[in-house]
């Protein structure tokens, strides 16, 4: 949710060590996708610090688990000190992101459906203070950009804002795999099929390169059901 070794990824890292949990990248879920954060990517000037609690709530928010009991567990805890991390410094963008994180993907395990409105207002508030207080957070830009994507339009789903946005983080990082992912998934949910399959392309060839196993897999996915 690997690139190459950074600081980032070593934050993460250390984070999981303390928490005694085990991680693996995310797997995108077929609901409301928060494909949320590729942690392990390479670092970028544009991308917020975070603080200490920041960057270990969303390290437990990477974390695998063995059953889905265990995941929200691991959510339900991530969240928590995300929700420390906000309280303890309410402009710490990485903070809110981690709000954003834990939430998101204990929603996609639920499953979104209209009881869930007031957690995806609560979800669109995190990310979009998120992106307030770091506009160019290219992680926070593919979160919502995939979020806006995925989700019907009775619970705030915008397909062409939420390709801007995943167009917006390719301009900050060009080699983000899951941007190109979500945009291939987001073209060819509008009809754009060739313009799909070139940001397939361009996410199976970086995901090789890395490597990235998880994600080149899906990028071959994608490009399969494009060849339909």
């Amino acid at each position: 949710m690997a690139r190459g070794s950074n600081a980032a990824r070593r934050d993460a890292s250390a984070a999981r060590r303390r928490e005694g949990i085990r991680s693996q990248p995310l797997k995108r879920a077929a609901a409301a996708a928060v494909a949320l954060l590729a942690l392990a990517r390479g670092a970028r000037a544009a991308d917020p610090p975070g603080s200490p609690r920041a960057n270990q709530a969303l390290a437990v928010c990477l974390a695998d688990a063995a059953t889905p009991a265990e995941r929200r567990a691991n959510l339900a805890r991530g969240l928590a000190l995300a929700e420390e991390a906000v309280a303890a410094d309410e402009r710490d963008p990485k903070a809110h992101f981690a709000v954003f994180c834990n939430l998101g993907n204990d929603l996609k395990l639920r499953g979104v459906a209209l009881q869930s409105l007031f957690a995806m207002r609560r979800l669109r508030r995190e990310i979009d203070r998120t992106l307030e207080l770091a506009p160019d957070y290219a992680d926070a830009l593919v979160g919502k950009g995939e979020l806006l994507c995925e989700l019907p339009r009775l619970l705030g789903g915008d397909t062409a804002e939420g390709e801007r946005l995943l167009r917006a983080a390719l301009r900050v990082d060009p080699d983000f795999v899951e941007a190109h992912l979500g945009l291939a998934r987001a073209l060819a949910a509008r009809g754009a099929r060739d313009e799909a399959r070139a940001e397939a392309r361009r996410a199976l060839a970086e995901a090789e390169r890395v490597p990235d196993p998880a994600r080149a897999a899906a990028a071959r996915e994608l490009l399969a059901q494009l060849a339909e």
